[in-house]
């Protein structure tokens, strides 16, 4: 068995990890990988040449470089099922909250909660396709990638126009205190999720450090629509909302193209 180590500089959330897996999928002579994405380093252990690897993973152009090649005794690899149901766990809360943010939302008329309730669907997304790929067909990944990413950017872009629209038309509060509460819970469970996975055994696996930058980052858009809530009380105005919609529009956009990378 060989073992060779790759740097990855754009390697930094799940999206480019899955990017990487279903490229790979097909090579026959891998036995495992490794990804730490907090280093951007991936080990991948497999037998003969790492030539059709090595093109494989340049061919994605996400600035990869061969670091080194050896031999390795290590021929067997633990199963990940405790990582599973952590991430299972984690999807389930981001869905729940998903449904909770965009019905609240809608009904309290804030852009900023609707958003928000994208930004979970999008971590929903990213943590369904990978806990979908595992034993999935190639053909299935993509597919199920190009929806999902598609269907993302289609709520994106509703969302944006319905910004447009509220920014132009007449001015109509959404109701402050109904985005400061739901999204005081939705901290609360993010916060929750971070400290199941940060007292996860595997935690320094690379799946469970890409779910914790994810539920980090989670915490600060929830932070966000709290303090447009405040602002929208103080000010008496519908700006602060409309503008943390709009960021968080673009964050979920963003992960929409990322997404769509991997049915490439």
């Amino acid at each position: 068995m060989l073992k060779s180590i790759f740097e990855i500089t754009q390697m930094d959330c799940p999206s480019e990890e899955n990017l990487i897996r279903m490229k790979l999928d097909g090579v026959s002579s891998i036995a495992n990988l490794d990804f730490d994405i907090t280093n951007r380093k991936l080990t991948v252990f497999h037998k003969g040449q790492i030539d059709e690897i090595e093109q494989s993973i340049l061919q994605l152009n996400l600035g990869g470089k061969l670091l080194t090649t050896e031999e390795t005794d290590q021929i067997e690899f633990k199963e990940h099922k405790n990582q599973k149901k952590l991430l299972w766990t984690v999807l389930g809360i981001n869905f729940a909250f998903f449904v909770i943010e965009m019905a609240t939302g809608l009904i309290s008329e804030s852009m900023g909660l609707v958003a928000d309730s994208l930004d979970m669907l999008a971590d929903s997304f990213v943590y369904g396709i990978s806990l979908f790929a595992i034993g999935g067909t190639l053909i299935k990944k993509k597919r199920i990638a190009k929806i999902a990413g598609y269907f993302q950017i289609l709520l994106a872009t509703i969302g944006f126009l319905e910004v447009l629209r509220r920014f132009f038309g007449a001015e109509k509060l959404p109701d402050f205190s109904t985005m400061i509460i739901v999204s005081i819970f939705a901290l609360i469970a993010n916060g929750i999720c971070l400290y199941i996975l940060q007292k996860s055994k595997s935690k320094d696996e690379a799946h469970m450090k890409a779910s914790m930058i994810f539920t980090s980052n989670d915490l600060i858009i929830n932070t966000g629509v709290i303090i447009a809530g405040l602002l929208v009380y103080w000010l008496n105005s519908n700006k602060p909302d409309l503008i943390i919609g709009t960021i968080v529009f673009v964050l979920v956009i963003q992960g929409a193209l990322r997404i769509l990378n991997l049915s490439k």
